[in-house]
Protein backbone atom coordinates (compact mmCIF):
# COMPACT_ATOMS: atom_id res chain seq x y z
CA UNK A 1 0.00 0.00 0.00
CA UNK A 2 1.40 3.37 -1.04
CA UNK A 3 0.94 5.79 1.87
CA UNK A 4 0.83 9.58 2.16
CA UNK A 5 1.02 11.21 5.59
CA UNK A 6 -0.41 14.73 5.73
CA UNK A 7 -0.02 17.20 8.58
CA UNK A 8 -0.86 20.84 9.23
CA UNK A 9 1.46 21.64 12.12
CA UNK A 10 4.97 21.32 13.48
CA UNK A 11 3.68 19.09 16.28
CA UNK A 12 1.98 16.86 13.74
CA UNK A 13 5.15 16.68 11.68
CA UNK A 14 6.82 14.71 14.49
CA UNK A 15 4.06 12.09 14.31
CA UNK A 16 4.00 12.17 10.51
CA UNK A 17 7.70 11.40 10.24
CA UNK A 18 7.37 8.48 12.64
CA UNK A 19 4.48 7.01 10.64
CA UNK A 20 6.23 7.56 7.32
CA UNK A 21 9.39 5.88 8.59
CA UNK A 22 7.49 2.85 9.85
CA UNK A 23 5.28 2.49 6.75
CA UNK A 24 7.62 3.84 4.04
CA UNK A 25 5.26 6.71 3.28
CA UNK A 26 5.57 10.19 1.81
CA UNK A 27 5.22 13.17 4.15
CA UNK A 28 3.21 16.26 3.20
CA UNK A 29 3.34 19.24 5.55
CA UNK A 30 1.70 22.65 5.35
CA UNK A 31 4.15 25.12 3.87
CA UNK A 32 4.25 27.13 7.11
CA UNK A 33 5.98 24.23 8.88
CA UNK A 34 7.59 22.12 6.14
CA UNK A 35 11.30 21.55 6.62
CA UNK A 36 13.69 18.93 5.32
CA UNK A 37 14.19 17.41 1.89
CA UNK A 38 11.95 14.43 2.70
CA UNK A 39 8.90 16.66 3.27
CA UNK A 40 6.59 17.82 0.47
CA UNK A 41 4.92 21.17 1.17
CA UNK A 42 1.39 22.32 0.36
CA UNK A 43 -0.64 25.49 0.76
CA UNK A 44 -4.14 24.09 1.36
CA UNK A 45 -5.29 20.68 2.55
CA UNK A 46 -8.45 20.60 0.39
CA UNK A 47 -6.49 21.27 -2.81
CA UNK A 48 -3.78 18.78 -1.81
CA UNK A 49 -6.33 16.07 -1.06
CA UNK A 50 -7.96 16.53 -4.46
CA UNK A 51 -4.54 16.23 -6.06
CA UNK A 52 -3.37 13.05 -4.33
CA UNK A 53 -6.65 11.24 -3.55
CA UNK A 54 -6.18 8.90 -6.50
CA UNK A 55 -2.41 8.56 -6.23
CA UNK A 56 -2.18 6.70 -2.91
CA UNK A 57 -3.88 3.63 -1.49
CA UNK A 58 -3.69 5.06 2.03
CA UNK A 59 -3.94 8.61 3.37
CA UNK A 60 -2.98 9.30 6.99
CA UNK A 61 -3.90 12.76 8.27
CA UNK A 62 -2.39 14.19 11.44
CA UNK A 63 -5.21 16.70 11.74
CA UNK A 64 -8.68 17.32 13.22
CA UNK A 65 -11.41 14.95 11.95
CA UNK A 66 -13.58 17.84 10.80
CA UNK A 67 -10.85 19.20 8.55
CA UNK A 68 -10.29 15.79 7.00
CA UNK A 69 -14.01 15.14 6.43
CA UNK A 70 -14.35 18.45 4.60
CA UNK A 71 -11.28 17.67 2.49
CA UNK A 72 -12.34 14.17 1.38
CA UNK A 73 -16.14 14.67 1.15
CA UNK A 74 -16.28 15.91 -2.47
CA UNK A 75 -13.98 13.08 -3.61
CA UNK A 76 -15.68 10.01 -2.08
CA UNK A 77 -17.05 7.63 -4.72
CA UNK A 78 -17.17 3.98 -3.61
CA UNK A 79 -15.79 1.84 -0.80
CA UNK A 80 -14.10 -0.45 -3.31
CA UNK A 81 -12.18 2.34 -5.03
CA UNK A 82 -11.65 5.09 -2.45
CA UNK A 83 -8.31 5.06 -0.60
CA UNK A 84 -8.05 4.08 3.04
CA UNK A 85 -8.19 7.18 5.23
CA UNK A 86 -6.93 7.30 8.81
CA UNK A 87 -6.97 10.34 11.10
CA UNK A 88 -4.53 10.83 13.98
CA UNK A 89 -4.73 13.53 16.63
CA UNK A 90 -1.71 15.80 16.89
CA UNK A 91 -0.75 14.19 20.20
CA UNK A 92 -0.45 10.76 18.58
CA UNK A 93 -2.99 9.18 20.95
CA UNK A 94 -5.66 7.92 18.54
CA UNK A 95 -5.56 6.41 15.03
CA UNK A 96 -9.10 6.54 13.62
CA UNK A 97 -10.20 4.44 10.67
CA UNK A 98 -12.35 7.01 8.85
CA UNK A 99 -12.95 5.81 5.28
CA UNK A 100 -12.78 2.47 3.43
CA UNK A 101 -12.29 0.64 6.72
CA UNK A 102 -12.76 -2.97 5.71
CA UNK A 103 -12.59 -3.15 1.92
CA UNK A 104 -10.04 -0.37 1.49
CA UNK A 105 -7.77 -1.42 4.33
CA UNK A 106 -8.20 1.56 6.66
CA UNK A 107 -8.82 -0.73 9.64
CA UNK A 108 -5.50 -2.47 9.09
CA UNK A 109 -3.81 0.86 8.37
CA UNK A 110 -5.13 2.28 11.66
CA UNK A 111 -3.55 -0.61 13.53
CA UNK A 112 -0.25 -0.17 11.66
CA UNK A 113 -0.27 3.55 12.46
CA UNK A 114 -1.17 2.76 16.06
CA UNK A 115 1.79 0.40 16.31
CA UNK A 116 4.10 3.06 14.86
CA UNK A 117 2.97 5.71 17.36
CA UNK A 118 1.89 3.59 20.34
CA UNK A 119 -1.56 5.01 19.64
CA UNK A 120 -4.98 3.44 20.20
CA UNK A 121 -6.56 2.28 16.91
CA UNK A 122 -10.22 3.32 16.69
CA UNK A 123 -12.24 0.96 14.48
CA UNK A 124 -16.03 1.20 14.32
CA UNK A 125 -16.77 -1.38 11.60
CA UNK A 126 -19.50 -3.59 13.08
CA UNK A 127 -17.92 -6.90 12.07
CA UNK A 128 -14.63 -5.86 13.72
CA UNK A 129 -16.08 -4.20 16.83
CA UNK A 130 -18.22 -7.24 17.63
CA UNK A 131 -15.12 -9.34 18.30
CA UNK A 132 -14.26 -9.20 21.99
CA UNK A 133 -11.20 -11.37 22.66
CA UNK A 134 -7.53 -10.40 22.74
CA UNK A 135 -4.82 -13.06 22.69
CA UNK A 136 -1.57 -11.96 24.34
CA UNK A 137 1.60 -13.65 23.10
CA UNK A 138 5.08 -13.89 24.54
CA UNK A 139 7.75 -15.74 22.61
CA UNK A 140 11.49 -16.30 22.44
CA UNK A 141 13.55 -14.74 19.69
CA UNK A 142 13.35 -16.84 16.55
CA UNK A 143 10.06 -18.53 17.43
CA UNK A 144 8.53 -20.30 14.46
CA UNK A 145 5.23 -19.05 13.08
CA UNK A 146 3.61 -22.48 13.05
CA UNK A 147 4.36 -22.95 16.75
CA UNK A 148 2.87 -19.55 17.57
CA UNK A 149 -0.26 -20.44 15.59
CA UNK A 150 -0.58 -23.75 17.45
CA UNK A 151 -0.20 -21.96 20.78
CA UNK A 152 -2.93 -19.47 19.91
CA UNK A 153 -5.29 -22.28 18.98
CA UNK A 154 -4.47 -24.06 22.24
CA UNK A 155 -5.27 -20.94 24.24
CA UNK A 156 -8.59 -20.60 22.43
CA UNK A 157 -9.33 -24.29 22.95
CA UNK A 158 -8.85 -23.89 26.68
CA UNK A 159 -11.29 -20.96 26.73
CA UNK A 160 -13.74 -22.75 24.39
CA UNK A 161 -13.52 -19.80 22.04
CA UNK A 162 -13.28 -19.51 18.25
CA UNK A 163 -10.71 -17.63 16.21
CA UNK A 164 -13.56 -15.57 14.75
CA UNK A 165 -14.05 -14.02 18.21
CA UNK A 166 -10.49 -12.64 18.37
CA UNK A 167 -10.18 -8.91 17.79
CA UNK A 168 -6.42 -8.65 18.26
CA UNK A 169 -3.28 -10.57 18.91
CA UNK A 170 -1.02 -8.55 21.19
CA UNK A 171 2.60 -8.54 22.33
CA UNK A 172 5.25 -6.17 23.63
CA UNK A 173 6.80 -3.58 21.33
CA UNK A 174 10.21 -5.24 21.69
CA UNK A 175 8.73 -8.07 19.57
CA UNK A 176 7.57 -5.84 16.70
CA UNK A 177 10.24 -7.22 14.33
CA UNK A 178 9.91 -10.88 15.33
CA UNK A 179 9.36 -12.65 11.96
CA UNK A 180 7.60 -15.72 13.35
CA UNK A 181 5.12 -13.58 15.29
CA UNK A 182 4.36 -11.40 12.25
CA UNK A 183 3.89 -14.42 10.00
CA UNK A 184 1.65 -16.12 12.58
CA UNK A 185 -0.65 -13.09 12.61
CA UNK A 186 -0.84 -13.22 8.81
CA UNK A 187 -1.62 -16.94 8.85
CA UNK A 188 -4.34 -16.46 11.45
CA UNK A 189 -5.75 -13.41 9.70
CA UNK A 190 -5.92 -11.43 12.95
CA UNK A 191 -4.44 -7.93 13.46
CA UNK A 192 -1.39 -7.75 15.70
CA UNK A 193 -1.03 -4.89 18.19
CA UNK A 194 2.21 -4.02 19.95
CA UNK A 195 1.99 -2.50 23.42
CA UNK A 196 4.77 -0.20 24.54
CA UNK A 197 7.14 -1.50 27.19
CA UNK A 198 6.44 1.56 29.32
CA UNK A 199 2.69 0.84 29.28
CA UNK A 200 3.38 -2.73 30.39
CA UNK A 201 5.62 -1.56 33.22
CA UNK A 202 2.91 0.89 34.34
CA UNK A 203 0.04 -1.59 33.88
CA UNK A 204 -2.52 -1.18 36.67
CA UNK A 205 -4.21 -4.51 35.98
CA UNK A 206 -3.44 -7.48 38.17
CA UNK A 207 -1.45 -10.06 36.24
CA UNK A 208 1.09 -12.80 36.83
CA UNK A 209 4.60 -11.40 37.17
CA UNK A 210 7.20 -13.69 35.69
CA UNK A 211 10.94 -13.64 36.30
CA UNK A 212 11.96 -14.61 32.76
CA UNK A 213 10.60 -11.51 30.96
CA UNK A 214 11.92 -9.35 33.78
CA UNK A 215 15.42 -10.70 33.34
CA UNK A 216 15.56 -10.70 29.54
CA UNK A 217 13.31 -7.80 28.53
CA UNK A 218 13.12 -5.64 31.65
CA UNK A 219 9.37 -6.31 31.72
CA UNK A 220 7.17 -7.81 34.45
CA UNK A 221 5.36 -9.97 31.89
CA UNK A 222 4.24 -10.00 28.27
CA UNK A 223 1.26 -12.17 27.37
CA UNK A 224 -1.10 -11.18 30.20
CA UNK A 225 -0.46 -7.40 30.30
CA UNK A 226 -0.41 -7.18 26.49
CA UNK A 227 -3.78 -8.93 26.28
CA UNK A 228 -5.25 -6.67 28.97
CA UNK A 229 -3.89 -3.42 27.55
CA UNK A 230 -4.71 -4.04 23.89
CA UNK A 231 -8.46 -3.97 24.54
CA UNK A 232 -10.98 -1.87 26.43
CA UNK A 233 -12.59 -2.83 29.77
CA UNK A 234 -10.73 -6.13 29.71
CA UNK A 235 -10.42 -8.99 32.15
CA UNK A 236 -8.42 -12.19 31.89
CA UNK A 237 -10.32 -15.14 30.54
CA UNK A 238 -7.22 -17.34 30.52
CA UNK A 239 -4.15 -16.66 32.62
CA UNK A 240 -0.86 -17.33 30.90
CA UNK A 241 -0.13 -20.84 29.74
CA UNK A 242 3.03 -22.08 28.04
CA UNK A 243 2.61 -24.18 24.92
CA UNK A 244 5.76 -25.37 23.14
CA UNK A 245 7.70 -22.44 24.59
CA UNK A 246 5.09 -19.83 23.59
CA UNK A 247 3.28 -17.93 26.35
CA UNK A 248 -0.41 -17.30 25.71
CA UNK A 249 -3.06 -15.38 27.66
CA UNK A 250 -6.62 -14.48 26.65
CA UNK A 251 -8.50 -11.37 27.73
CA UNK A 252 -12.14 -10.53 27.13
CA UNK A 253 -13.58 -7.07 26.54
CA UNK A 254 -16.86 -6.29 28.30
CA UNK A 255 -19.62 -4.14 26.87
CA UNK A 256 -20.55 -0.87 28.50
CA UNK A 257 -23.29 -1.37 31.09
CA UNK A 258 -25.71 1.40 32.07
CA UNK A 259 -27.25 -0.51 34.98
Amino acid sequence: MRIAVITLSSEGLIQARAVAEALSGDVYCHESFAAGSEVKSFAGVIALTAEIFGLYQGLVYIAPCGVVVRAIAPLIRHKLTDPAVVVVDVGGRWAISLLSGHEGGANTLAIDVGNALNAEPIITTTSEAARNLVVGIGCRKGAEADIVVQAVHEGLRQTRAELSQVRYLASADVKRREPGLLRAAEQLGVPLRFISSQEIRNCAFEFTHWDVPTAKLDLPGVAEPAALLAGRRTSLLLKRIIHSGITIAVAKESSMSWE
